[in-house]
């Protein structure tokens, strides 16, 4: 089950019917908040820590002054995030290796993309990456959750002009992604044929699927063995894969599950999440192949008992 944020027990040093009414509020628009928070930090803790600061920050605020709550915490969540996106920014100069969002299983958690997809795929998070944390803020509110451009304005402290432009830059820096999203069931069709052609030792017959400019990248934070660079080309990337497949995944067992919103697989390796494997399709291409084997990613996906 992916991890969120847990409701508060009780509602802190408020008498009981406007302690009551202050959670409500709260809990009313928390899957969305949690959703802004980790649209812009890529990181379930993260997230999570940004949404328990706006709930204390919402437990002291003087609630008879605020009209609106969705609208206040939004704009407090959103603020906390940008501030927390700016310290991550500074954290990931020093990461291990590439890195990579952490998934999220968006069929035990359908609230994270009722929204609009946008901005979810691990492929556009990390496009996202090339943003500064008002513009990937802009982004989110805007391409995720539609909010006209004056009420983004009113939630970062801008004009309503400086927040079109900033829409426009941050689409302009993301470059063009497909229009038409890819049909999920071929997205499972080419796991599939990936999961079948590595248990055969035949990833040959897989390389018809990939772009010449395939990319393979990584994520083990050093926390476990995995490259350290990004894999490009189709001869590496292929190499790539029956290496670890043959290595190490093998041995496991293979499930489906999904991630932001896409088909992905989860390699199993005694009782626990080892891999996910995710892909980014394109022009009927596989454009990037996502290698999670980060064990502090993963926890999300941890096989039912």
């Amino acid at each position: 089950m992916t991890s969120r944020p847990d409701a508060p027990e009780r509602p802190g040093p408020l008498g009981d019917t406007e302690g009551t009414g202050a959670l409500d509020a709260f809990l009313a628009v928390r899957p969305q908040l949690f959703g802004i928070a980790y649209r812009m930090l890529g990181g379930v803790a993260e997230a999570e820590d940004v949404v328990q600061d706006a709930w204390l920050r919402w437990q002291g605020t003087d609630r008879d002054r605020v009209r609106n709550p969705a609208a206040f915490l939004t704009t407090v969540t959103t603020r906390l995030a940008i501030n927390a996106a700016t310290s991550a920014r500074a954290r990931r100069e020093t990461y291990v290796g590439p890195w990579l969002p952490e998934p999220v299983d968006t069929s035990d958690d359908p609230a994270l993309g009722a929204e609009r997809a946008e901005a979810l795929e691990l492929a556009t998070l990390l496009l996202m990456e090339r943003l500064t944390p008002v513009e990937r803020a802009v982004y989110v509110l805007r391409e995720a959750f539609g909010y006209p451009y004056g009420r983004i304005a009113e939630i970062l402290d801008l004009t309503e002009a400086n927040a079109r432009q900033l829409a426009r830059r941050s689409r302009d820096r993301l470059g063009t992604r497909e229009a038409v999203p890819v049909d999920p069931g071929e997205h499972r069709r080419l796991l599939d044929e990936l999961v079948a052609a590595a248990h055969e030792g035949d990833l040959a017959r897989f390389e018809r699927y990939l772009a010449d400019d395939v990319v393979a990248r990584p994520d083990g934070g050093g926390r476990v063995h995995a490259s350290r660079v990004d894999l490009v080309g189709l001869a590496r990337v292929s190499l790539f894969l029956d290496n670890v497949w043959r290595k190490f995944w093998d041995a496991g067992t293979v499930r489906p599950v999904e991630a932001n919103g896409l088909p992905a697989v989860v390699v199993d390796l005694d009782g626990a999440p080892f891999a996910l494997l995710a892909l980014d399709v394109a022009d009927g291409r596989v454009q990037h192949v996502y290698v999670q084997v980060n064990p502090d990613k993963l926890t999300g996906y941890a096989a039912a008992s």
